[in-house]
Order: structure tokens, then sequence, then C-alpha cells
């Protein structure tokens, strides 16, 4: 006789969440792990004194932390799995029958905190990488890697049109705002002229600019102040260094915000010229295989240790190059944990005179590739040429000096020239110049600490540390984008993309937190559920794919079944092996071999 399954559900009696939640589960390691009421710290300024209470600032980050570890893109999707899953429920702090936040108070939270709660957060969790001994602090890598923006090619406008659009929009608002103020100041009968009030003299440019119609709040787009020096430095040093600070370019404290008046000669940026009206902070760029999208770069820097914890984390818009913040990032990294790197490792992108110039100096060794001018050409190169710093002049292969010439150098380079009679009766003249004045060479002003980075090319340090860059980086991209969404950001405008990328680097480092507080498997790229699967043991070890069952496999306790799977190829299904099964066909094949070397 067939069944029929009736749904029947009688109400639950006497049961509790902590009851139905396994003890050994991810979400309970994760909460005894890491004690999130620090954030209520960050956020106490942002809440009032009295009123109704508000959604709990641990529960929000707790939220974000499961937006991470499940792979959730957005809050609506993120509150309806909260709403079906217990293990969620339960590190919230939410029972059964009682009603979640709406997505929507997280989008208010976010904006309420802004950039520097998020960043606090994520430098929080790397005190505790700190104090947990996962932080080596004598080598640091620097890479950055290019992530599609939440907008289409297609929403690229000229800009000249945007602005005159939104000039257009919010001056009859203003004029509307202006003239009720008006009349609320004025005597009865008496006219006043508006003109001067709603003239352009007195639009401000926050206000013609497209990130008004983003929604962004009023504290994001504010400039950023410097902060006050301590109060025991002389007042003219202070003075001094106050001018510098402010006239300086702080990527950090502009939230990777370009400095769009800098012009280097007649070189203009494709965003002067166009800007998208869904996410105007977003630009073009380039990417593999051709096309372009609109995208950022997300820069970071990684400890040398064996953890890999990433140490600063900042977003900006695709045009700017690399080697850019840099430097601004790792002096936060090295003063905000007080490290003393003896060596920073980088591409070529790095290679600028400013950087180098700036980690010489401070007894870091800069460990990055330089471009090799000299191979671009037929004749002899610049480093064919001796250089006698007692006399500031260059010796060319066949003997002749070239001396300095002042009237052809600049602020950056000193030019050096030879005489025309000499070069033009050398006989090595057809392999240096073809030019009848004589050879010239250009010297950089900081030449001097090129060579010394060229020398570190040919150390043994320089190679392992350049071997090491490769593997060190890119895989924390790979890793973000292949199971956290580092794609494509889900949020639009800068100051958000760069709170989602702090949140997906703290999530990066706490992985490698709770492996040593304990956890030591990493969640798998589906999150947190396929992460309470059975480690490997004796009896039973489960192969899902070629890449895992390597890693389940040599993290095992059977060194048999490793060596057995070594001519194994391509799992087309999941495989289940037993060690005594395994134990058995190794003998059966030892026999055989034998009895084969016999024959």
């Amino acid at each position: 006789m067939m069944g029929t399954k009736a749904r029947d559900f009688a109400p639950m009696i006497n049961v509790s969440l902590e009851d139905l939640v396994p003890q050994d589960h991810f979400y309970r390691h994760l909460d005894r792990t890491l004690d999130l009421a620090f954030v209520r710290e960050f956020v106490q300024e942002s809440y009032a004194q009295g009123g109704r209470p508000s959604i709990d600032p641990v529960v929000f980050f707790k939220l974000q932390l499961v937006m991470f570890f499940e792979g959730i893109r957005s809050e609506r999707l993120l509150m309806r799995q909260v709403a079906d899953r217990l293990s969620v429920r339960w590190y919230l702090g939410y029972d059964l029958g009682e009603a979640l936040p709406d997505h929507s108070s997280l989008t208010r939270i976010r904006a309420r905190s802004g950039v520097e709660v998020f960043r606090r957060f994520f430098e929080t969790v790397v005190d505790q990488c700190q104090q947990a001994g996962l932080i080596w602090g004598k080598e640091l890598y620097a890479d950055a890697t290019k992530v599609q923006a939440n907008a289409a090619v297609s929403s690229l406008k000229p800009r000249f049109a945007v602005e005159a659009h939104l000039e257009n929009l919010f001056a009859s608002e203003r004029t509307t705002e202006q003239r009720g103020d008006l009349d609320a100041l004025q005597p009865e009968g008496s006219l006043l002229d508006i003109a001067p009030l709603t003239s352009p003299e007195r639009t401000s440019t926050a206000e013609a600019s497209p990130r008004e119609g983003q929604g962004a709040p009023v504290e994001q787009e504010e400039a950023a102040v410097p902060r006050q020096l301590h109060p025991s430095l002389e007042v003219a040093l202070q003075e001094e260094l106050t001018k510098v600070n402010s006239e300086r370019h702080d990527w950090i404290e502009r939230r990777g915000e370009p400095n769009r008046e800098i012009r280097r000669g007649n070189y203009q940026r494709m965003a002067d010229f166009q800007v998208s009206t869904t996410d105007p902070e977003a630009s073009l760029m380039q990417v593999k295989g051709g096309g372009s999208h609109l995208g950022s770069h997300t820069h970071y820097i990684v400890d040398g240790g064996k953890a890999r914890i990433i140490l600063a984390a900042l977003v900006t818009p695709s045009e700017v190059m690399e080697n850019q913040p840099v430097l601004d990032l790792l002096w936060r990294t090295r003063f905000r944990w007080k490290l003393h790197p003896r060596q920073f490792t980088g591409d070529t992108t790095y290679g600028t005179a400013e950087n180098i110039v700036a980690l010489e100096e401070q007894h870091i060794r800069a460990y990055v590739p330089l471009p090799d001018f000299d191979q671009r050409t037929e004749f002899f190169g610049q480093r064919d040429f001796r250089y006698d710093a007692e006399h500031d002049v260059y010796i060319c292969p066949n003997g002749a000096q070239l001396h300095h010439s002042p009237s052809g150098s600049t602020e950056s380079y000193k030019l050096y020239w030879a005489k025309a009679k000499t070069c033009n009766t050398c006989l090595l003249k057809a392999q240096c110049t073809t030019s009848s004045r004589g050879r010239r060479l250009s010297r950089h002003m900081d030449e001097a600490y090129f060579e010394r980075v060229r020398a570190y090319h040919l150390t043994e340090p320089y190679k392992k540390a350049m071997r090491k860059r490769s593997v060190w980086v890119e895989p924390l991209f790979a890793e973000g984008k292949d199971w956290h969404g580092m794609r494509r950001f889900r949020l639009r405008g800068l100051w958000r993309v760069n709170c989602e990328a702090l949140m997906r680097a703290a999530g990066q480092n706490l992985k490698r937190l709770l492996k040593k507080r304990g956890w030591g498997r990493r969640p798998w790229p589906e999150g947190a559920v396929n992460a309470l699967l059975e480690p490997p043991s004796q009896d039973h070890i489960q192969l899902h794919a070629p890449s895992p069952a390597e890693k389940a496999l040599a993290c095992g306790e059977k060194l048999r079944v490793k060596d057995l799977l070594k001519p194994l190829r391509v799992w087309s299904m999941s495989l289940v092996f037993a060690p005594s099964l395994a134990c058995r066909c190794l003998s059966s094949s030892c026999e055989d071999s034998t009895v084969s070397r016999s024959l």
C-alpha cells in the first residue's frame, strides 16, 4: 500500500533554539572566537542618549559576516536566509518567534556608520590576528586587482551634460528654498532682490556633482580635515608640518578619491569627459580578452608571514595607478601595528622614483623590478657608461667624458653631453649615436637609489621575494573573486565599495584567525554549510572534486591512501574510500609487482 504524507504541523512545546543548533556548528565556534562587543564603542557617537532602542550594532556586523561566509550579495536575500536558518538565528540572538530586522535598516545603518567604522572593524580584526601571532612584520607585499563596478558602460554620459542637468535640476529647489527664507525674513510689503542669492557664484560644487543623486550621506562628502599634531612639538615645526599635511593628498582620508586637479603634461583622463549616471565614481577600465568595463582597483598590503594577513585595503577608481596610494597604505600599516619591515615587494608598477626613494630613506629594501631601457635600442645604453661621482661626469666605452650641461637639465633629470668633435672622430660612434652634435645622457636626480635597487636584483633574497610575491597576494584576490563575490561590487559609490572591500578583507583575515583558534577546516566556497562536513578520518573519507580531495588527503592520517590516489587524474563522481580497502589494494598491487619482477 502506497503511503501518503500529510503536512500536519503541531505547535512546538518546550523547544529551545539552543538545543536545535549542534554544539560543533561553525557559527558557535565563530561566536566563541570573535566577540563583537567592541563595535558598540565605534558607533556610540552616532546614537542618541534617549528614544526608541535601535538594532544592536553587534547584530549588524554579525549579519555582515554572515553575508561574507554565505556568499550573499543582497540585504533582502540575507534576511530571507536568516528567516530560514536556525543556526544564523542563534548566532544573531533572535528566537524563533522574534521579529527580525528589516533589510532596509541595514542600508541606513551602513550610511550612518560610514567608512571609518568599517575600517576600525577591519583593524580590530587585524589586532586580534597580531595578538594571535599571525603577523610577522618583516616583509610586506603589495598588489592591486581590477573589480567590475555595479554599473554598465551604457550608463556613460558626457560629463558637461550631466553637470548641466544637475545644475538645472537643483537650481529650482534652491530658488524655492531661498524664496521661503526671504518670505520669512522680509517685512510684509517690502521687496528684496534675490538675484545675489541665486547667482551662479553661490552655487556650490558639491551640489553640481553627480554624486548628489546617489543618496550619499553628507559626512561622506566633506573634505577631510587634517588631524591635530602632538602638542609637544615646537610651534614652528608644528606649523610647517600642518601646512605640508594640508597640502598633500591623503588617499586613506579621502577614501580613495583621486585629486582630479592634478594634471601631468597634456594627459587628460577619460573620467574628465565621461561619467556614469549609475555610479559616478567608477571609471572605464580595460579587461583581459578585450573590451571595457566600469570598475575600480582594490589595493592590498599583505604581511609576509605564513598566514598572509591583509594589513590594509583600499578601493580607488580604475584610473588610479597601483603605485599612487601605496605609500599611504604602507606608512599607515607600519605605524598602526608598530612594524619594522626590512623589505617591500611589488611588481614593476610600484618602481617609481617617489616610492623607491621613500622606501630606501626609511631603510626598507625596495624589491621592485625596474624597466631595462638599454635593451630597447641597438646603441650603447646608459649602463655601458661609467659614472664618476667625484667629478660628476660620465665616461663612455672609449674613454671620453660626458660633462653636465645645465641648459638641458630639469628638476628631475641632469643632462650630460659629450663634445661633438670627440664623438665624430670616435671609432665606436656607429655603436653609440647617429647625432653629429655628440652623445647625450640624462641622469635622474635619484639615480643612486635606482642603482642600489638594481644591485638587489642580483641577490638571492630578491629572487626569493619575487617568487614569493606571485603566490602571496594574488591568491588572496583569487580567493575573494571565486568565493566571496569580489569579481563585481554589489554596492555603488566609492565610500560604499570601500566599506564592502574592508568587510571582505576582514572576513579573509578572520578565516585565518579561526583556523589559529581551533577551527581546523576553513569554510568551503559555498559558505559555512559545507564547512560542517565531517573531517577526514580513518574510517570514512569523502572526495567531491580533485582539488578538495587532494587538500583533504594532504592533511589526513593515512599516507597509503594518499599514495594510492596519486595516479588518479579525474573523478567523475563522488568517491568514498575506506582505509581498509586501500590497504588491501596496496597489498595486492605489491604482490602483483613482486610476481612480475620474479618472472
